[in-house]
């Protein structure tokens, strides 16, 4: 596992099923957090590179097996993620042959900071 994988997933507060197909979880990424290191120096900002990462994170937890990303289909970027704020995490799926095709949405006090939609394997 990367090391930035294993960061993320220590910034996991928890994971929870929500009608079959659907996934919540709460990520706080501190000000240590490995993804600010250079991204920007002056006003850490989370990449978005993490935000896939935290939704694959989440299925493959899920599935309790790793998951391959194969294709970032949408990923639109809102608002920036800053250190200590706290990040919810909801993302849908649905098989598609072989696939997934995940939906997320991750937030902070109820406003939308960024849309994913993503392919992945297992």
């Amino acid at each position: 596992m990367s090391i930035i994988k294993r960061d993320i997933e220590r910034c996991m507060k928890g994971l929870t099923a929500v009608d079959g197909n659907a996934l919540t979880a709460v990520f706080i990424f501190p000000e240590d957090f490995i993804g600010f290191q250079g991204h920007f120096p002056s006003r850490k900002v989370l990449p978005g590179v993490c935000h896939i990462q935290c939704v694959t994170l989440m299925f493959e937890k899920a599935k309790e097996r790793p998951v391959t990303l194969k294709e970032i289909i949408q990923a639109k970027y809102i608002s920036p993620v800053l250190p200590s704020e706290e990040l919810i995490c909801v993302c849908s799926s649905a098989q598609e042959g072989r696939n997934f095709i995940l939906k997320a949405t991750l937030s902070r006090d109820s406003q939308k900071v960024s849309e994913l939609k993503l392919r992945v394997s297992i």
